[in-house]
């Protein structure tokens, strides 16, 4: 029987301890952790799709966060005029957070470097403040969805079981969906342009098309954690597509390890962990979080998932 390699050991143990997560939950009584680690998957899709770009397209998105706005948005708004369709809603919310990427993208893709980071900044800002004028739909207060998702009694979204493993579900299926784009002629295209970019171009690839394609895509994914993360609070404001908030998906990357797709998966966790915890302890909790950061860039570039791979590679060694 083939072994797994440490990267590979290291996220099959991933999705196995997020599949078996409600069994000690609702064995305690502590429905708390469900919604907790459903939150942290659903930010895990949102950070696994700006690794997407980020990690392996080379493109610092400082406005990813716009597309779980979006696609929170597109649940509310819709349950808002008397339409509860899951299957409407969640392709409302995949299409147009797929269309606003391909806006963005077809923009700002079109220069490079710190513009690049602030063109897809000030977009964000403009849906953010858009969101914010819009008073039929609570403004700065924000909309409640009255019911979650409608897909039939075989899928009752208002448990809460039922919505965590639609969430697992979904996240294991984008992770599958990303590492087969990573690994295709598209992707290697994506990561050939990252290295450089003239090269690409020199032998023939439209590098500005493939961007393109790997922003739309990513956008979508990302609708997807937002129509997700209505369904579990119940509720959307423009907070959640602020340019703070982007910048907490990207350190989500970072913590877990640009590059390796299942590493947002462990720096949304760890990230959201430390917030649950610490902030009952301060309001300063970033004050905490800010140095080990500072930790990981410097001593393990790999983030998170990397360090563990490297370790579960050391012991195997050692042990063969």
């Amino acid at each position: 029987m083939t072994r797994l390699t440490g990267p590979g050991a290291v996220a099959g143990a991933i999705l196995v301890i997020l599949a078996l997560v409600p069994v000690p939950a609702l064995a305690l009584h502590q429905p708390f952790y469900l919604a907790l680690v459903a939150r942290i998957m659903i930010f895990a899709i949102a950070a696994m799709s700006l690794d997407l770009i980020l990690g392996y397209g080379g493109l610092v998105s400082f406005g990813h966060a716009v597309y779980l706005g979006i696609g929170g948005y597109a649940v509310g708004i819709l349950s808002f005029h008397g339409i509860d369709n899951g299957f409407v809603q969640f392709a409302v919310a995949i299409a147009a957070s797929a269309m606003v990427a391909l806006a963005i993208g077809a923009v700002s893709l079109r220069t490079s470097g710190v513009y690049f980071i602030m063109i897809t900044l000030a977009f964000s800002q403009m849906v953010y403040f858009l969101a914010v004028s819009q008073n039929q739909y609570g403004g700065d207060d924000g909309l409640n969805i009255r019911r979650p998702s409608d897909f039939g009694n075989w899928l009752p979204l208002d448990r809460p079981l039922v919505l965590y493993y639609v969430t697992f579900a979904l996240l294991a299926a984008l992770l599958f969906l990303a590492s087969r784009i990573v690994a295709s002629r598209f992707g290697m295209v994506l990561q050939g342009a990252r290295s450089n970019e003239r090269r690409m171009a020199a032998i023939g690839f439209s590098v500005f098309r493939y961007r393109l394609a790997g922003f739309v895509v990513a956008g979508a994914m990302c609708g997807i954690a937002g129509a997700l993360f209505a369904n579990l609070t119940l509720f959307v404001s423009p907070s959640i597509m602020h340019w703070s908030r982007s910048g907490e998906i990207m350190v989500m990357v970072i913590l877990g390890g640009m590059g390796t797709l299942y590493g947002p998966v462990l720096g949304a966790a760890l990230y959201l962990v430390f917030e649950s915890v610490l902030s009952r302890v301060t309001e300063h909790w970033q004050a905490v979080l800010g140095p080990l950061l500072v930790l990981i860039v410097l001593f393990a570039r790999a983030g998170l998932f990397g360090t563990l791979a490297w370790l579960v590679s050391k012991a195997r060694r050692r042990h063969a």
